[in-house]
C-alpha cells in the first residue's frame, strides 16, 4: 500500500491536487480548465481517464473551473456536499456523477477513508478533507494520512485535533497584510473580504495554526493558495523562518502558479 500526492497548482487563480493510492487516483478540486488539468496530469504520467473521483471543497471557480468539461469527458465520481452541489450545478453545462456527503461525515471511496469538516469561508458550505489509507495491523500497508486545508478566514477550535495525526498537511498562507494593504488592483471591499473571518488565512495566521498544535505527526507541510499579488517568498520567510528552523517537519512553499512533484505522503 502506498499514498502519493502532488499539488497540481495552487493560488488565488486556480487550485487542484492529485492523490494516488493502490486502488484509486483522485483529484482534490479542479480549479483549472480541463485542458490544463489534463496537461498537469500527463506531466505526472497520469492519464485523465484514470481519475476515479473529484472531491470538491466549495463552489468557487478557482476550485471548480474544470469540472464541467472534465466530468463530461472522463466521468469521474464527483463528491460534494449538498449545498455545494446545488450552488455549482446551475453553472455547469452537464450533470456530473454527483456523490453527495454530509459535512462533518466520514465516508469511504475504494481504499480511502475521507473525513470532511466545515471551514469558515464565504461559500455555501465549504469543507476541508482528511484522506486516510492503509491498515494499522499491516506492516506492509501502514496507515498514511493527508489533510487539505485551504480557504478559511480563521481557525476553528476543532481543527487542531482534526489535522494533528496526518503525515502531510496542505494549508493556505494566502496573503501578507502589508502587501494586501498596499495592493492597487483590489478595491477596499475585496481587501476586507480577504482579511475577514470568512476570507483567507494570512501568513501569520497560518504560522500560528502550525505552532498551536503540540507534537504533530507531520513529516511535511505545504503552504499553498498564495496570492500572486499580495504575498511573496520574502514575506513567507519573514514569518516562517523561526518555525522552519525548530520544527521536526519540512515546510515547503507552493508559489502562486506552481505545483509540486509527485511524492510519497
Amino acid at each position: 500500500m502506498f499514498m502519493q500526492f502532488s499539488i497540481l497548482g495552487s493560488s488565488s487563480s486556480g487550485n487542484s491536487g492529485l492523490l494516488i493510492t493502490e486502488n484509486c487516483k483522485v483529484l482534490v478540486d479542479a480549479g483549472f480548465s480541463c485542458k490544463r488539468l489534463c496537461g498537469m496530469l500527463e506531466e505526472r504520467q497520469v492519464k485523465p481517464e484514470e481519475i476515479d473521483a473529484i472531491f470538491i471543497t466549495h463552489e468557487h471557480s478557482d476550485h471548480t473551473a474544470g469540472i464541467s468539461t472534465f466530468a463530461k469527458k472522463y466521468n469521474p465520481a464527483v463528491y460534494a456536499n449538498l449545498m455545494t452541489a446545488k450552488a455549482l450545478q446551475p453553472k455547469l453545462k452537464n450533470k456530473p456523477a454527483w456523490k453527495i456527503f454530509n459535512t462533518g461525515s466520514t465516508f469511504e471511496f475504494r481504499d480511502l477513508t475521507i473525513e470532511s469538516f466545515a471551514l469558515p469561508h464565504d461559500a455555501h458550505d465549504p469543507v476541508g478533507f482528511k484522506f486516510t489509507s492503509g491498515r494499522s495491523d499491516d506492516l506492509f500497508s501502514p496507515i498514511k494520512r493527508l489533510a487539505w486545508l485551504t480557504d478559511l478566514g480563521f481557525v476553528p477550535s476543532h481543527l487542531g485535533e482534526r489535522i494533528r495525526d496526518v503525515d502531510t498537511l496542505i494549508v493556505e498562507a494566502n496573503y501578507c497584510p502589508h502587501l494586501l494593504e498596499r495592493d492597487e488592483k483590489r478595491p477596499w471591499s475585496i481587501k476586507q473580504r480577504i482579511s475577514g473571518r470568512h476570507g483567507h488565512l494570512s501568513n501569520r495566521a497560518a504560522c500560528d495554526l502550525l505552532e498551536s498544535i503540540e507534537s504533530p505527526n507531520w513529516s511535511q507541510v505545504f503552504l499553498a493558495h498564495l496570492s500572486r499579488d499580495c504575498n511573496s517568498s520574502d514575506a513567507i520567510q519573514d514569518v516562517f523562518s523561526g518555525l522552519r528552523e525548530r520544527s521536526s517537519y519540512r515546510i515547503d512553499t507552493i508559489e502562486a502558479g506552481e505545483g509540486s512533484a509527485l511524492q510519497a505522503v
